[in-house]
């Protein structure tokens, strides 16, 4: 069971190899919530993420003998640096078994803790399916990352320093994959204080908490669609199932979109890097419909690969109106393009890219097509921008954004 003596045990257990993790007071996310909001930065944990916390004090609880036969585990990720990183420690083998879509930051980080790295199947489910086979064939101790009360219990150690810097929280948001974390931290939090609300957040291409507890039972989902590929799991755990029941308050589910915003939130705001699957509960923020209450959110874990940033940063941009692209028809006549430019200027548009087709008509001394990509504040900025390119006798059209 999960009891606060193991939790306390757990709590003094993985200081050993975890940061401490001060909450940090978001000026930013509170006036745009009305709430006084805390992030907790697991993404600035020496492995990048709160994995560790479970992985080590699991393994810590095994025997010599389990230790000896070599561990092997299944993760998307986080979970599989925190037991590569914790196998290290206590000198034993690791294989981590990962699918094939796993960002290659996570791949390599995982294999410079000196364990052997399998790719296998396109999500979690697959790549665990697979761990199983291996450690009955080969006699490895399984680490599961989340369906196992040790690791949840792990994991709750989170809680435990939140509880001890600030007292008076009242709602504590966590990202939720297949849920140790949430049933370890809302277990623990339950016990410190019955009062506080504890709220999951998964994302809404991968709701299988959120469905299995509609349903009353552990249910699979057909397929999971996310981003947030540290919360891509089909199924959630059996054993920690009866926890999250218990003592979860609800559930909330964000699109990829919204993730995409956040990612530029906490890069602008608070210069973090935190993984899609972390800034779930920063997303999750403002669909609470409470104010004036302490917030903490959970960001899990900032394991992103630099692709993926860049696709993250450029999308988030369009996405808010601070790029993007207009097409104008203009007379193939000298000086036209400047006469573009400076309408442009005076708004205070920031051109970034020009693409000039003479070829949009038959007729090439009728006109020709001039699409330019720009900078602009916000979606006003870009309104103000059209409208004097309309007054200026051009007909803007908006089209779609490649930079």
């Amino acid at each position: 069971m999960l009891t606060l003596n193991k939790f306390e045990e757990a709590s003094e257990k993985v200081k050993e190899v975890t940061l401490e993790t001060k909450l940090i007071y978001s000026e930013f996310l509170s006036n745009q919530t009305g709430n006084k909001v805390y992030l907790k930065p697991e993404n600035l944990q020496l492995t990048g993420a709160y994995k560790v916390r479970g992985a080590y004090y699991k393994i810590s609880t095994l025997t010599t003998e389990e230790r000896s036969k070599g561990l092997i585990t299944a993760s998307a990720g986080n979970h599989a640096q925190g037991v590569a990183y914790a196998a290290k420690r206590y000198g034993c083998k690791a294989v981590i078994v990962m699918p094939t879509g796993t960002p290659l930051i996570k791949i390599n980080r995982t294999k410079s803790y000196g364990a052997e790295v399998i790719l296998h199947g396109d999500v979690y489910d697959e790549a665990c399916a697979h761990a199983l086979e291996l450690a009955e064939k080969e006699g490895y101790t399984f680490i599961h990352p989340f369906d196992d009360l040790d690791v949840a219990t792990g994991q709750a150690s989170i809680a435990m320093e939140i509880f001890k810097e600030l007292p008076l929280v009242e709602y504590i948001l966590v990202p939720i994959g297949g849920g140790g974390l949430a049933a370890g931290v809302a277990t623990l939090a339950k016990l410190l204080n019955p009062k506080i609300k504890v709220i999951g957040v998964e994302p809404a291409g991968a709701n299988c908490m959120q469905s299995s507890l509609a349903s009353g039972k552990v249910t699979t989902l057909p397929t999971v669609n996310t981003i947030a590929d540290g919360t891509a799991v089909k199924t959630p755990g059996n054993m920690i199932f009866p926890y999250i029941q218990e003592n979860l308050d609800d559930i909330i589910t964000v699109e990829d979109d919204e993730l995409i915003g956040s990612f530029l939130d906490m890069v602008e705001n608070h210069k973090m890097v935190v993984e899609n699957s972390g800034l779930l509960t920063v997303a999750a923020l403002k669909h609470l419909d409470i104010k004036d209450k302490r917030v903490v959110s959970i960001l899990s874990g900032g394991n992103m690969d630099i692709i993926t940033m860049s696709s993250v940063v450029q999308q988030g941009l369009i996405f808010r109106d601070r790029i993007f692209t207009v097409s104008v028809l203009l007379p193939d006549k000298p000086g036209q393009l400047s006469q573009v430019a400076d309408v442009i200027a005076k708004e205070q548009g920031n051109v970034i890219k020009l693409e000039h087709n003479q070829f949009v008509s038959t007729n090439r001394n009728d006109v020709v097509e001039l699409r330019i990509t720009m900078e602009s504040f916000g979606t006003d900025h870009k309104k103000q921008i059209l409208k004097q390119l309309e007054v200026g006798g051009y007909q803007p059209k908006v089209v779609r954004t490649s930079i």
